[in-house]
């Protein structure tokens, strides 16, 4: 028996803001139903499984340990440029100038 990751849950202080942000990120539309003001929000990805943003207002001990890796479909440098114009912040960059390496970003509106 096993079972099937239905989605990835991201707390966040506004679910409807953060999802509109991996929305954009992903080219994925966020659930019809889904609006301002809504305290769980969903993306379904290629293959069924969701993006779930819900509201947790608390604030946290330590920071979100669950990283999305993205492969762009453009170059690593114009990704990054581009999630930062929709608001994510640049936390740690391991980018090097022969074209390897990484960026390490935070998705807006997420609890200290």
């Amino acid at each position: 028996m096993a079972s099937t990751v239905t989605n990835t849950a991201i707390d966040c202080a506004d679910a409807y803001q953060l999802a509109l942000f991996w929305s954009a990120v992903t080219g994925h539309p966020l659930h019809p139903e889904d609006g301002p003001g809504d305290d769980e929000t969903e993306i379904m990805m290629p293959g069924g499984t969701a993006l779930h943003s819900k509201e947790d207002p608390e604030p946290k001990p330590a920071k979100n340990r669950l990283p999305l890796c993205l492969r762009p479909n453009t170059s690593r440098d114009a990704e990054v440029e581009r999630l930062l114009a929709l608001g994510a912040s640049l936390a740690v960059g391991h980018r090097k100038p022969v074209g390897w390496g990484w960026a390490v970003l935070a998705d807006p509106n997420t609890p200290d």
